[in-house]
Formats: structure tokens, C-alpha cells, sequence
């Protein structure tokens, strides 16, 4: 099959389109032919090789966590689909990797929804999980007020109405021209960097509940001067995160979190009752994905962006 590989780890320049085996599903899993797959922060993370002491990989890699595509493989002990059915979700965690490819096995599923495209679906599923377990952890719900930081990209538009849906006030920061899409979405938008904390006390003078950092641009001393204890800041993307008292959710490697997959289909049942969406950033080709992992470094994409075989 065709599939997006690195051999080495490097830029985005070390990506390349080949053949690779097959993957098939085992025991609890299903293989889709993919119509779609996401670009993750963390794929170009794992692609540099900022990862590689806690998640040690087999080169070539396939990269990619989540995918939209329609079941052509049952494992054993899989009863909720069935071959031809149209679903989206991610692969295995722990592999870090296999979605950007012709075929992938994945772990964690749910029914597409008619009301996403393939594009959208086939980059909702990582976010969706993260979004879930970062909110869980935080106990957001009905009454909550969230600050978001870096609300403009794949997780923070997924936080936000995750959380809109729970009964949370969110406040969302990005650049001024993401203001108005971020409003769209159910957030109250601000700017991010310096006078934070004096915006959002302007914005919500009785403070903020919880902190979700997206950004990971070093900002989380002012994020954590807005809440009453550290443990209710989380960041999802600064590796020194814990320097302030602050947990860094991850899905997979030594410390990870346990994962949110039940979010999953209920972000289906969402986007089926017109309460969820995904904004979709870009979509390239595999042949393209070395523009897309730059796109995704450089911080500036409204929304998911993915790939198609």
C-alpha cells in the first residue's frame, strides 16, 4: 500500500510517499480504507524526534493517529460494525502512528457522522479524545468558566464546543483575525501574550475556573496566576508544564493519561444534533505532507489539518 514514511528522524523534508506493508486488524480492532487522516502537533513532534526517548519507534514510520475511512477488516470479538460500514477514530496509541496511509487499523472508532465530510471526520478523532480527557480532568461542566490558550487550532475549536456542549463558559485566546471564528464557536475571544491575566479579569471579573493550554509558548506563569491552584491549569504542549505545578496531558508514552475514547462517539452524536463541528485548516495530498507538518509548526492553522491518500 502506499503510505506516508520517514526513515530518519529530521524536518519535514525526511517524509516521503512508499510502499509499505499491509497492516491488519487483530483481536478488538478494524481496518479501514482510509478517505481521509489528520496532522497532528504531535505527529511533527514525533517526525523531529522530540519524543523518541519516551516513545522509541521502529523506522520506516507511518505517521498519523486518526482517520476517516470505511471498514474492510473485522477483528476478533468486533460485533459493533461490520464490513462497508463508514467510521472515524484512531489507531493505537501506544504505535504513535499508521493513519496516513491507503489503509490503517484502528483501535478506537465510532460511526461517522452524515452531518462531516470525510475531511472533517477523518481529523476529528485525536482531537476529540484529547479534548475529552483534558476536560474530564479538569471536571468541566454545567457552570464552569475554561480559559482556552492557542483556542484557534485543532484541539482548542474541538474544547470549545466540547465544553459550550457541557454548560461551560469558554474564553478563547488567537491572534486578532481568529477572533470572530472563535465567537462562532461559543468561545468569548481574547488576545494571548502580554496583559493576559488583565484582559480575562476584564472579561470575567469573578476569574476563571480552568486553564486548557494548547499553545505551549511559555505563557503558563500568567495562566496559572488566573486560577486558584496550578492542578487546575493543564497543558497538552509544554514539556515544562511541571516546573510550575502544572500536568502535561499525554496520550501515549511512560506517564501518559488514561484516554477518553467514549468521547469519541459522543462528539458524533454532536455533530448529528448540529452542535459540533470540524474546522478544517487545509487539505494537501500525502505527496503534500511535508507542507502540511510545516503548516502545523508554524501555529497559524484555523482548525484541522489532513491529509488524503
Amino acid at each position: 500500500m502506499r503510505a506516508l514514511q520517514f526513515s530518519k528522524y529530521g524536518p519535514a523534508s525526511v517524509l516521503e510517499v512508499s510502499e509499505a506493508p499491509e497492516p491488519h486488524a487483530g483481536p478488538g480492532q478494524i481496518r479501514v480504507a482510509v478517505r481521509a487522516s489528520g496532522v497532528n502537533p504531535a505527529d511533527t513532534y514525533v517526525r523531529a524526534g522530540r519524543f523518541q526517548e519516551w516513545i522509541p519507534l521502529r523506522l520506516p514510520h507511518v505517521p498519523g493517529v486518526d482517520a476517516a475511512g470505511v471498514v474492510d477488516e473485522v477483528g476478533d470479538g468486533v460485533t459493533t460494525v461490520r464490513v462497508g460500514d463508514e467510521v472515524f477514530g484512531i489507531t493505537d496509541y501506544a504505535q504513535m502512528g499508521g493513519a496516513n496511509a491507503e489503509y490503517a487499523v484502528l483501535a478506537a472508532w465510532a460511526p461517522k457522522p452524515a452531518a462531516l465530510s470525510w475531511e472533517q471526520a477523518g481529523g476529528a478523532a485525536a482531537n476529540i479524545e484529547t479534548a475529552t480527557r483534558v476536560l474530564d480532568r479538569l471536571g468541566v461542566k454545567e457552570g464552569t468558566t475554561l480559559l482556552i490558550e492557542g483556542a484557534a487550532g485543532g484541539v482548542g475549536t474541538t474544547a470549545i464546543q466540547l465544553a459550550v456542549a457541557r454548560g461551560a463558559a469558554v474564553i478563547g485566546t488567537a491572534s486578532d483575525r481568529n477572533h470572530g471564528f472563535l465567537a462562532s464557536l461559543g468561545a468569548i475571544p481574547t488576545t494571548y501574550g502580554p496583559g493576559l491575566v488583565e484582559r480575562v479579569d476584564a472579561l470575567m471579573p469573578g476569574g476563571v475556573d480552568a486553564v486548557l493550554d494548547c499553545a505551549g509558548s511559555g505563557s503558563i506563569p500568567d495562566l496559572v496566576r488566573l486560577v486558584a491552584d496550578p492542578d487546575r491549569v493543564v497543558s497538552i504542549a509544554d514539556i515544562n508544564a511541571a516546573a510550575y505545578g502544572v500536568h502535561l496531558s499525554r496520550g501515549s508514552g511512560p506517564g501518559a493519561d488514561s484516554p477518553s475514547l467514549e468521547g469519541i462517539a459522543a462528539a458524533g452524536d454532536l455533530a448529528e444534533r448540529g452542535c459540533f463541528t470540524v474546522p478544517v485548516a487545509a487539505v494537501f495530498s500525502l505527496e503534500e505532507a511535508a507542507v502540511a507538518h510545516e503548516l502545523s509548526e508554524s501555529r497559524h492553522a484555523r482548525g484541522k489539518i489532513v491529509l488524503k491518500p
